[in-house]
C-alpha cells in the first residue's frame, strides 16, 4: 500500500512538472516596451527575400516551412509554425525579443544575426499573413553614426571600461540601462568576453577579462563592443588593445593544410592525388592499348 502511494505521488509530481514545463515554454514573459518595438526596415517583398535567406540556414531546420505544417515533432515544445496563428498574433516587437534572446530549446541570435537581418526574418514570416499591415517605427538609423565608445584597460583588476555616448547637436548624450556586449575576434568567429552587462546611469560598464587569452605575436587582441539602445540601435565599435597573451604562433593560412591554396597545400596530398593521376593515365593507355590489340588481331583474322 505505501508502495502504491509512493508511486502516484510521484507520477503525480512528474505529470504536474511535465505540465508546468510545456506551459512555461509556450509563455513568454514580454516587456511592454519590447513589444511595442516597430521595425524601421519597410517589409517590402525583396526585404523578405533577403530574410527567406536567413531563415532557410538558420531556422527550417526546426520550424519547417511556414504553412506546411513540418516543424521538428521530436523537439519539447514543438517549435510553432511561424505562418500559424499563434506567431501571427504576436507583435513585431514579441517577435524581435524571441528571436534576439531566446529561451530553452530556442537558441538566442542576437549574436549571430544583426539587428537588420533580424527585422528581414521578420519581413519573410509575416509574408504569410495577408492582413497584416505594418506600424514602421519613427527610429531614424543615421543616429547610429552619433554614438561613440571610450574603451581602457585597468592592468591592475584586469577589467575593461567601455563607456558609451552620443554626440548630438545639443551635446553629449549618455546610454544608460543599455545592453552591451564585448567579443574577442577569433579565427572561427566572436569570443564572448564575460556575460552581457548593462550600461549605469553614467552609461559605463565594465567586463572582466580572461588573463589567459591569447593575442598576436606582440599581444595585440582586437575587440568588439556591442550597443543596442532604442533611440540609436544596434552600434558596435572595434577596437585592437594590448592586452592579450603575445602567441607567436603561424596563421591558418601560413602553414601547409589541405584548406589552404595548392601552393601550401600537404606534400602527401600533393604526391597522392598526383600518383593517383599518373596511375589513371597509365590505365586508361593501357585499356587502350589492349582494345588496339583487340582490333589487331581481329583485323588479322579476317
Amino acid at each position: 500500500m505505501f508502495k502504491k502511494n509512493i508511486g502516484i505521488k510521484i507520477s503525480t509530481v512528474l505529470l504536474v512538472s511535465l505540465f508546468s514545463l510545456q506551459a512555461f515554454a509556450q509563455a513568454w514573459d514580454i516587456p511592454a516596451d519590447k513589444k511595442a518595438k516597430n521595425s524601421y526596415i519597410p517589409f517590402t517583398p525583396s526585404v523578405a527575400k533577403e530574410g527567406e535567406a536567413f531563415f532557410t540556414k538558420n531556422c527550417m531546420s526546426c520550424h519547417g516551412n511556414p504553412g506546411k505544417g513540418n516543424s521538428l515533432k521530436t523537439l519539447k515544445p514543438i517549435p510553432p509554425d511561424l505562418a500559424g496563428a499563434v506567431t501571427q498574433q504576436r507583435t513585431d516587437g514579441d517577435l524581435f525579443y524571441i528571436i534576439t534572446t531566446g529561451r530553452a530549446i530556442m537558441p538566442s541570435f542576437k549574436n549571430v544575426f544583426s539587428e537588420e537581418e533580424r527585422w528581414k526574418i521578420i519581413s519573410y514570416i509575416r509574408s504569410f499573413n495577408r492582413q497584416y499591415v505594418q506600424v514602421l517605427s519613427k527610429f531614424d538609423p543615421r543616429k547610429a553614426k552619433l554614438v561613440k565608445f571610450n574603451v581602457t584597460y585597468n592592468n591592475m583588476t584586469h577589467t575593461i571600461r567601455i563607456a558609451v555616448t552620443a554626440n548630438e547637436k545639443t551635446g553629449a548624450v549618455v546610454l544608460k540601462n543599455d545592453e552591451l556586449d564585448l567579443f574577442a575576434n577569433r579565427y572561427f568567429g566572436r569570443l564572448p568576453v564575460d556575460k552581457s552587462m548593462t550600461t549605469n546611469k553614467d552609461g559605463v560598464a565594465y567586463f572582466k577579462f580572461p588573463t589567459d587569452l591569447p593575442g598576436d605575436k606582440k599581444g595585440n587582441v582586437v575587440l568588439i563592443a556591442k550597443v543596442n539602445d532604442d533611440n540609436y540601435g544596434e552600434v558596435e565599435y572595434q577596437s585592437k588593445m594590448n592586452i592579450g597573451i603575445p602567441t607567436n604562433k603561424p596563421g591558418l593560412t601560413e602553414k601547409r593544410a589541405i584548406w589552404n591554396v595548392v601552393s601550401k597545400s600537404p606534400i602527401w596530398l600533393m604526391v597522392t592525388f598526383t600518383t593517383g593521376i599518373l596511375f589513371l593515365g597509365l590505365f586508361l593507355l593501357y585499356i587502350g592499348f589492349s582494345l588496339w590489340k583487340i582490333r589487331k588481331i581481329g583485323t588479322l583474322l579476317k
